[in-house]
């Protein structure tokens, strides 16, 4: 980043040399954390009521509310996803939604725009949170940025999300500890570790508490300490009229309760009941068929919504974990690994990528 800070991508790509549109996500749910490990509750629901939208993929990359790459790579596309500053393998200091996150997400966007094995487009696609950033970083106008798929994203910090009618919600108080301050960089050892790779998710590094209490802004109290619309809620809030790239935007209005969909980021994590995702599955499509091929790579990517891939591909595919900043290089190459059933042997590349 433009102060130095370094953070941490996994890049899922096809193995040609060809030049690919780029799908992206940036945000502080731990790139490396497994679907069904930080999220059995939500994944044993969505895999029962909706089987479609897991099949035809191993699901070893799925991730919270990202795109699957076993599912876009094939036709064509290079999956990115980066830990935000202060979250997962990214150090730094953790305060979501703001102004400096928002400007990391547009660096990070003009970085794949540029690499290699980018066509200079790049599209934004992901759920909730990883919506309502889109919005936040499409005003900023990266020249880079193709089109944006905000997927249930509120635009407005204070009326759609902290303060519905002025009225504090407590959502954030729910969500913050169980999601986001469970998978801070620094919780290190304590934490879950990357099924792929066998690495802390939210590491390298292992701080004491006090540590990550200090690398954090308590967005909890920010929130009980701010009951009128200020600059604490307008920079964390999107500039519509300044969005000029096309928009895909779904939505949904409503807040459920069901103790089924359960999420916890780390083994130690106290439940999340409030159910407020659950109402993502809903708006899943419903088929997903088969490929001829997958994505096999390193590192895991997320669930976003389901899509149908347009026939089949054959198409391989490479990942490459390193850092959203600088020029892309390898430290370390190594062979993929055994090609399961459903795709071919790819190459996993790590490295700094700076």
């Amino acid at each position: 980043m433009e102060d130095g800070t370094v953070l941490r991508a996994d890049v899922f790509r096809p193995t040609d040399d060809g030049r690919h549109p780029v799908i992206m996500t940036h945000g502080p749910y731990a790139k490396g954390l497994e679907f069904a490990e930080g999220y059995p509750g939500m994944w044993g629901l969505l895999s029962a009521k909706y089987p479609d939208a897991v099949a035809g993929s191993t699901n070893k990359y799925q991730n919270w509310e990202t795109a699957d790459p076993e599912k876009w790579v094939p036709d064509g596309y290079v999956c990115v996803r980066v830990d935000s500053r202060g979250a997962g393998r990214s150090p730094g200091h953790l305060d979501i939604f703001s102004a400096q996150e928002t400007r990391d997400y547009y660096e990070c966007i003009e970085w794949a725009g540029t690499q290699a094995w980018s066509n200079g487009k790049v599209g934004l696609l992901g759920i909730s949170y990883y919506a309502v950033n889109q919005w936040q970083v499409a005003a900023l106008r990266p020249p880079h940025l193709a089109a944006i798929c905000p997927w249930e994203g509120a635009s407005d910090h204070y009326r759609e999300s902290a303060r519905h009618g002025g009225i504090l919600n407590v959502f954030t108080s729910v969500w913050f500890p169980v999601q986001v301050s469970a998978v801070q960089h620094g919780v290190g050892e304590r934490g879950a570790r990357n099924p792929n790779t066998g690495e802390p998710v939210a590491g390298p590094d292992t701080w004491p508490a006090a540590e990550l209490v200090a690398h954090r802004t308590d967005s909890v109290a920010e929130l009980r300490a701010r009951p009128y619309y200020d600059e604490f809620y307008r920079e964390r809030s999107a500039e519509l009229e300044k969005i000029t790239v096309p928009v895909l935007s779904a939505a949904n209005w409503g807040m459920t309760s069901t103790p089924a969909a359960t999420s916890r980021a780390t083994p130690a994590s106290p439940r999340n009941t409030s159910g407020w995702k659950s109402t993502a599955l809903s708006t899943s499509p419903s088929s997903t068929p088969t490929t001829a091929s997958r994505c096999r790579s390193g590192s895991s990517d997320t669930s976003s919504p389901a899509r149908t891939p347009a026939g089949t591909s054959s198409r391989p595919c490479s990942s490459t974990s390193g850092t959203s900043t600088g020029a892309s290089s390898c430290a370390r190459s190594t062979n993929g690994r055994s090609p399961g059933p459903s795709g071919p042997r790819c190459t996993w590349t790590r490295g700094a990528g700076r």
